[in-house]
């Protein structure tokens, strides 16, 4: 079954699961601050993902690892809003904005922003209206608490079960304020409020969030899933970070968000080719 979602003019097509390439313009990024926070440098290495096969960009301005306590709405538009408006000119993939900040989805989207990224599933006050505004797709995530407190000991009863029912809700949420099912991703958020143990029962279950009938968007990119189970350094994880995204395509994922597209793209088309190659094929 084709899907396809308009964003904002850009077709990013969802027939097959796809790669979302990561931009951070940041300086404290846990695995890379500071690297692109010349627009020069961000345009040269957006220009790069493309090139390498990446179906969708993925601008961010503040960083959201654990521990981070966040950045003014001013300082986070100084950040995005020249790097959208330069890409937007530039690349002719879609553009997403991971923010929170109702202010930065207005702004980011009237600078070429196709999609919307928030890991707070639009629940901060003034997000929902703001989404529902732009017209545009939006992703929503689960996280437990906020960055700065989410790993303290993060618990659950059953984490599938429980990031479930939270994105289903959100769902339902969106589409109250006008946002229509056609128009959102789900993201469980690896990471974000999860221990190794709940991760890794996330990524077996993640067909139970496929199920709620939205793309789901997985992020596992040099995450410290990777680095503590198999006791590597962030330059080490590519290996690692590139059999969880085949796991997360091999259960449901459409969009797997990457720094390494180019590594992040083979392995996809080739679990995505085993997964839909007819059996008994000589």
């Amino acid at each position: 079954m084709r899907r396809e979602l308009d964003c904002a003019g850009h077709v990013l097509d969802l027939t097959r699961p796809c790669v979302m390439g990561v931009l951070n313009v940041t300086p404290d990024s846990f695995s890379d601050g500071g690297e692109f926070i010349a627009a020069d440098s961000a345009i040269e290495h957006a220009l790069a993902m493309e090139a390498a096969g990446a179906a969708i960009i993925d601008v961010g301005g503040e960083s959201t690892r654990p521990g981070s306590e966040g950045v003014t709405v001013e300082e986070e538009l100084r950040r995005v809003l020249p790097i959208l408006e330069a890409l937007s000119q530039t690349v002719s993939v879609p553009l997403s904005i991971d923010t929170s900040k109702p202010e930065v989805m207005q702004a980011a989207a009237d600078s070429g922003a196709g999609l919307i990224n928030d890991v707070m599933a639009l629940r901060r006050p003034g997000a929902l209206e703001a989404a529902a505004s732009t017209g545009l797709p939006v992703c929503l995530m689960h996280m437990q608490g906020s960055p700065k407190t989410m790993q303290n000991a993060p618990q659950y009863g059953d984490v599938v079960t429980e990031v479930r029912d939270f994105l289903a809700e959100r769902l339902q949420v969106a589409e109250n304020a006008g946002i229509s099912r056609q128009r959102l991703i789900l993201d469980p958020g690896f990471g974000f409020g999860k221990t190794d143990p709940h991760n890794a029962a996330l990524l077996r279950g993640l067909g139970e969030i496929a199920a709620l009938g939205a793309p789901v968007l997985a992020g596992l990119s040099r995450k410290s899933l990777v680095g503590r189970v198999l006791g590597r350094e962030m330059s080490q994880r590519l290996p690692g970070s590139l059999a969880a995204a085949t796991l997360a395509v091999w259960n449901g994922a459409k969009i797997i968000r990457a720094h390494d597209v180019a590594e992040t793209v083979d392995a996809v088309r080739l679990c995505d080719y085993v997964m839909t190659t007819a059996a008994g094929v000589d």
